[in-house]
């Protein structure tokens, strides 16, 4: 018996058999993004206590009860989940913060969040028999379902725009995926992958429009509540761009509380990059509209014009009582070498747009003080080589002569 009660559109109510729709709602079309409702009463019985003591799988299917996949066969062995959760002493002293948590999720299997919403995209795709996915991506998300293609047995056929990262694209190629680099935006990629998947019947992974998406992102809560002794912390802030990956964070907290897992919720903050926040601005106006403009910023992973799941990403923010702020590039790159330098993570642009909206936090006097503050790298440095290039800056060049050493370490 499925898990799965119904699919419900976030714009306009109007639920759905799971049976009966694969992306979004007949009504609201593109706009009606669909949210999985699970059956909760019979989770709760299951996910109990002992549950947890006896189950030694540390991934991201330890909370499979919870994961809206009926036939575990299409489970990839690759291991996701159970990140490291960091805490960093050092910063929370500067900062006034009770704790500042970093969660690094770039140490799963393609090195991004996005694996949680590729293994449950494959398996989902295996369950409905489904050979061939495509997605449209900046990069992570490609990257991360190219691989899990490729552990399954599934053809990809992948849309990022030509302004993608070349080790990003590289991985694409590497796991066997049919690549289009498309010439235009994100958002353009977008429009062209939807068209093909309709064209030729292709699965459409894109969380742009999939339901299950946001299923395998919000783990990322579960794992950290359990990871601080089933405790939330008191504020998330989460990076935004098309906005699941904040509304799976949300998703996630929630889910824990309404199963009794903690006893209280957080808020979640999202950050944006200054010359790409739509978000931000609908929040700012109180809208759910989203204006277009172009977007400019060196964080390609959040790099969107119109915002897919822009709704959810509000939902996470309202309903928790949280906020938006924007950070520039010039703050990213800054916050990219201090996370490094301190604490060992390499985290793309994108990856520490949520450390850089916590520094920005503290400067504008948003923390009360003595708050427990959660902050997810989403993706490894190594990603894009040529922003970190950027952040870093130069290496000394010396001829093989100690005295030439001596002179630049004694200046």
């Amino acid at each position: 018996m499925s898990k799965v009660l119904k699919l419900k559109c976030v714009k306009c109510g109007r639920e759905y058999d799971p049976s009966e729709i694969l992306y979004t709602c007949f009504d609201c079309g593109i706009a009606g993004i669909l949210d999985v409702v699970l059956d909760y009463e019979a989770i709760r019985k299951e996910m109990t206590p002992e549950y947890f003591r006896q189950n030694s799988n540390y991934s991201l299917w330890r909370y499979l009860p919870a994961i809206p996949i009926d036939d575990p066969r299409g489970i990839q062995p690759l291991q996701v989940g159970w990140t490291p959760l960091y805490e960093t002493a050092k910063f929370a002293r500067e900062t006034g913060l009770k704790q500042l948590l970093i969660k690094d999720d770039s140490r799963n299997p393609t090195a991004s969040l996005k694996d949680r919403a590729s293994a449950v995209g494959v398996a989902k795709a295996l369950e409905l028999e489904r050979k061939v996915v495509c997605a449209a991506s900046t990069g992570n998300a490609a990257s991360s379902l190219s691989g899990f293609a490729a552990s399954a047995g599934i053809e990809t056929y992948i849309f990022v725009p030509e302004t993608a990262p070349e080790a990003k694209v590289t991985q694409l190629l590497i796991y066997g995926s049919h690549v289009f680099l498309v010439e235009g935006t994100y958002d353009q990629a977008v429009e062209l992958c939807f068209a093909a998947a309709a064209e030729f019947g292709w699965y459409n992974r894109s969380c742009a429009i999939n339901p299950y998406l946001v299923e395998g992102k919000k783990t990322v809560s579960y794992e950290i509540c359990e990871q601080l002794g089933w405790r939330a912390p008191d504020v998330a802030v989460v990076a935004v761009g098309d906005g699941c990956t904040i509304a799976g964070v949300w998703k996630g907290f929630k889910e824990c509380y309404q199963l009794g897992l903690i006893d209280r919720l957080p808020r979640i903050i999202g950050v944006q990059a200054a010359l790409s926040n739509p978000v931000t601005r609908a929040f700012a106006s109180q809208s759910d509209e989203f204006e277009y403009r172009k977007p400019e910023t060196i964080a390609d992973s959040i790099s969107v014009g119109i915002p897919r799941n822009g709704i959810k990403a509000l939902n996470a923010v309202r309903e928790s009582g949280g906020m938006m702020v924007d950070v520039t590039d010039a703050e990213i790159l800054a916050a990219m070498k201090l996370l490094a330098e301190r604490t060992g993570i390499f985290g793309e642009p994108a990856g520490v747009t949520s450390f850089a909206g916590i520094l920005k936090l503290n400067q504008l006097g948003i923390f009360s003080g003595g708050e427990r503050v959660a902050s997810i790298v989403s993706g490894s440095g190594l990603k894009d080589i040529k922003s970190a290039a950027q952040a870093a800056g130069r290496p000394a060049v010396v001829a093989p002569d100690i005295d030439a050493v001596k002179r630049i370490v004694r200046g």
